[in-house]
């Protein structure tokens, strides 16, 4: 879907503003408390990567054991009974002692005083399940990925909006002071005419009346301003008071189109590459239920020294080498339950994934839609004003001179305060609305 856009640029002193809100915006990319969150839920993900890849590495460990022991079953060894008359013999035969009398023995069958230690490494060389385990820890890191530059997005279309709603309270405090420096004005004429006797005290009365309701109009103005101000510094983790930069100056419009034109289209939104991620993780969690017949294959290595009275020799050292063979032949179903759970989680996805993109289309076109009727509030309202503000000129020259009742004077003025307030508001629907597109079409370069 492509949109050529008309938009309403500033004149040149918009470069300053713009400077401005890019740094907030930066300011919030790296203060923000909810974006630091969402850093950290991927860096989470990140090292459970690294644990899922370091399962294909080897894994040494060591272990030990001694034994102490005493009474028991025993193994009665009669060295004695068997020996001792050959002994005798040999004695006899070679006129010597050299062969002497053994004895009995009774050995315990749990060893005493013997020890056992050893280095085993292992190494699975078939695991289906750590190869798949791997590629949707994958998954997970794209779709963290993808959360953080929504939540980018959404941050930078908030900055925004609350900035240019920022110039807006501005902006209508200021024309509220305009407006209350045109009431003095009016007060003051009335009381000349009053004391030359050329009015009654109706129309002072009634302009101090209308006074009163513009300071009030100034005092709910200025909450706003401070409201705004307070939201602006929170998403940037600022203190609430802290002073915004805003160069109103320079907010000068002129009806012009956007320098190029801007490509708008939901491809690049990253909420559908969060689905993906989704899809493709149930895949791979299907892929991962169906390969449960295929065998796991590991190999380990024993490197260790056991004997009695912790002796080390060449006689007390040992190795072991082997390997170990696991196949699954019955789990009850319970494995076909599980990849059916997959397929439709995987369905599931899909569908969401189908939903979302009309949706996302469908908001695309309404912020487009919404952006050209604020163009063209705009240019109304330019109109509008230049038409208040002569006739506010020329009822004002009537009523000096005599000729025109004050309540079609206030009129005239209630219409240039109206018409000056709804400059300000279009002017600022026009880049809220931008934004608004801006966030719709994932425009905003996020890797600057």
């Amino acid at each position: 879907m492509l949109f050529i856009i008309p938009f309403l640029l500033l004149n040149a002193g918009i470069k300053a503003q713009e400077n401005a809100l890019e740094t907030y915006i930066n300011t919030a990319f790296a203060n923000n408390q909810g974006l630091t969150g969402q850093h950290l839920q991927l860096e989470k993900s990140m090292y459970a990567l690294k644990e899922a890849r370091a399962l294909f590495l080897p894994n040494v460990s060591f272990g030990a054991s001694y034994t102490k022991a005493d009474g028991g079953r025993t193994i009665d060894l009669p060295l004695g009974d068997l020996l001792n008359p050959v002994y005798q013999s040999l004695n006899q035969l070679t006129g010597s002692t050299k062969f002497p009398s053994l004895q009995n023995k009774s050995v315990l069958l749990t060893p005493d005083d013997f020890y056992d230690a050893r280095f085993r490494t292992t190494l699975p060389l078939i695991n289906a399940e750590i190869y798949y385990n791997e590629k949707i820890k994958k998954e997970t890191i794209s779709g963290n990925r993808a959360a953080v530059n929504v939540y980018k997005r959404e941050l930078v279309k908030e900055i925004k909006t609350a900035y240019y709603r920022y110039y807006q309270a501005e902006k209508a405090i200021e024309i509220y002071n305009n407006a209350l420096f045109l009431v003095n004005e009016n007060i003051r004429v009335n009381q000349s005419l009053l004391k030359n006797g050329m009015r009654n005290s109706t129309a002072l009365t009634r302009s101090e009346t209308e006074k009163q309701k513009i300071e009030t109009s100034v005092t709910q103005a200025t909450n706003n301003r401070n409201n705004i101000q307070a939201y602006l510094n929170f998403l940037m983790n600022r203190s609430l008071d802290s002073e915004i930069i805003l160069d109103t100056a320079s907010f000068i419009t002129e009806s012009e189109s956007l320098n190029g034109s801007m490509n708008l289209n939901t491809e690049n939104r990253e909420e559908l590459q969060q689905l993906q991620s989704a899809i493709q993780s149930h895949e791979l969690n299907r892929k991962l239920e169906s390969a449960y017949l295929v065998p796991k294959l590991n190999t380990y290595l024993d490197l260790g020294s056991q004997g009695f009275n912790f002796k080390y020799n060449d006689k007390t050292q040992y190795y072991v080498w082997g390997l170990s063979l696991e196949m699954n032949l019955f789990a009850g179903g319970l494995h076909k339950s599980r990849i059916q759970q997959a397929a439709v989680g995987k369905q599931e996805a899909e569908s969401n994934y189908q939903e979302t993109s009309s949706q996302l289309k469908m908001q695309l076109v309404q912020s487009v839609n919404n952006l050209h009727t604020a163009l063209s509030d705009y240019q109304n309202a330019k109109k509008q004003l230049a038409l208040a503000d002569k006739y506010y000129t020329d009822q004002f020259k009537v009523y000096k001179a005599g000729q025109l009742l004050y309540i079609e004077l206030l009129d005239a003025l209630t219409q240039l305060t109206n018409a000056r307030l709804q400059l300000a508001v279009t002017i600022a629907n026009v880049q809220v609305a931008y934004a608004d597109t801006e966030r719709n079409a994932a425009t905003y370069p996020l890797n600057k």
